[in-house]
């Protein structure tokens, strides 16, 4: 659970910095328009320090940490986000600081993020999966 727990945190520490930063750098730029930087903190937030706060709890009340499908739940969801945060930190600063790239760049960074969500969405079946395979052991 401590592991858990201080993923938690390392998420709320770079949640807390990316709203700093967003609001800095964009004031420091003369930026006012709706930026993706706007919706990191959130992300980083919700996805990151209270998904593993509450898998914490779970984990403290079933064998949670021992399924095998959390444990690659848990390798393969701190792959993705931090790839799907860092394509977002990268998508707002072109836009805050008005940075043309080109077609192709524009599509990769898109595919990349795209790719980064399936990442997301298949790493959270796996901790709802692992979750309801832990509370159900409860049940027999």
């Amino acid at each position: 659970m401590k592991k858990i727990m201080n993923t938690s945190i390392i998420y709320f520490i770079l949640a807390m910095a990316g709203g700093v930063f967003y609001r800095e750098f964009t004031k420091w730029n003369g930026y006012t328009k709706p930026t993706t930087l706007g919706v990191l903190h959130v992300h980083l937030l919700v996805l990151g320090t209270f998904v593993f706060l509450m898998a914490a709890v779970f984990a403290k009340i079933t064998e949670l940490e021992q399924n095998s499908l959390f444990k690659k739940f848990f390798i393969l969801y701190n792959i993705v986000l931090p790839a799907m945060t860092i394509l977002m930190l990268v998508r707002g600063i072109v836009q805050v600081l008005g940075i043309d790239l080109g077609k192709m760049g524009n599509g990769m960074l898109s595919g990349f993020a795209g790719l980064s969500h399936i990442g997301m969405m298949t790493a959270l079946v796996m901790l709802l999966f692992s979750i309801k395979k832990e509370l159900c052991k409860k049940d027999h």
